[in-house]
């Protein structure tokens, strides 16, 4: 009897370290947290992240403008987005150029790089104005400014064709240029930009 008695006791005090640990296990899992930096507070912004990101299919680009006038807020954000979109597009068309007339066999290389700068300088300029908004929020602070947060895209393909066309018209690229090799060259590009490279 006395046997049956330590067994059940022994087993009971097993049993409760067990759900002490546990629970302790448990609790401490919780009550860990990342540190924060003292006097910095988290902001949340609209319209970013990555989902509003260049990938291997779209240009995206997203900004804010702030101002007393609820218009001027907006104007200044889509102004901004513009600028960063003209920037990463103009940076991505020179290097499909770089690396496509260095991988081809035009007779003057030099000129064909300039007449192809030429054309995405104003294909940038164009294509800008056809720029959808996929993200638009305005927020007022205390002191009633404006706040216009925006994002906005491009197509990577719509980009490829136009300068395509605008290539195909050069009489004195036409006859080397070779599309299918000028696409490989893009898309490459295009799939460095969604990598983050």
């Amino acid at each position: 009897m006395k046997k049956i008695t330590t067994n059940s006791t022994l087993m009971m005090v097993f049993a409760m370290a067990i759900l002490i640990t546990a629970a302790t296990g448990c609790k401490r899992k919780k009550e860990i947290e990342e540190p924060k930096p003292a006097g910095e507070v988290l902001i949340a912004e609209y319209c970013t992240g990555e989902s509003y990101m260049s990938d291997k299919d779209t240009f995206r680009s997203a900004a804010t403008g702030e101002s007393m006038s609820r218009e001027t807020a907006k104007k200044k954000s889509r102004s901004n987005a513009e600028d960063e979109l003209a920037r990463t597009l103009s940076a991505t068309l020179k290097a499909v150029t770089d690396n496509y007339v260095n991988s081809t066999t035009f007779n003057n290389k030099e000129e064909v790089t300039e007449t192809f700068n030429n054309l995405a300088r104003t294909l940038v300029d164009q294509e800008l104005k056809g720029a959808v908004t996929i993200c638009d929020k305005l927020t007022q602070k205390p002191n009633g400014n404006y706040v216009s947060y925006i994002a906005i895209e491009l197509s990577g393909a719509d980009i490829a064709a136009a300068y395509n066309d605008r290539l195909s018209q050069d009489e004195r690229i036409k006859a080397e240029y070779n599309y299918e090799k000028f696409k490989e060259t893009f898309e490459a590009e295009m799939e460095k930009l969604s990598n983050g490279q």
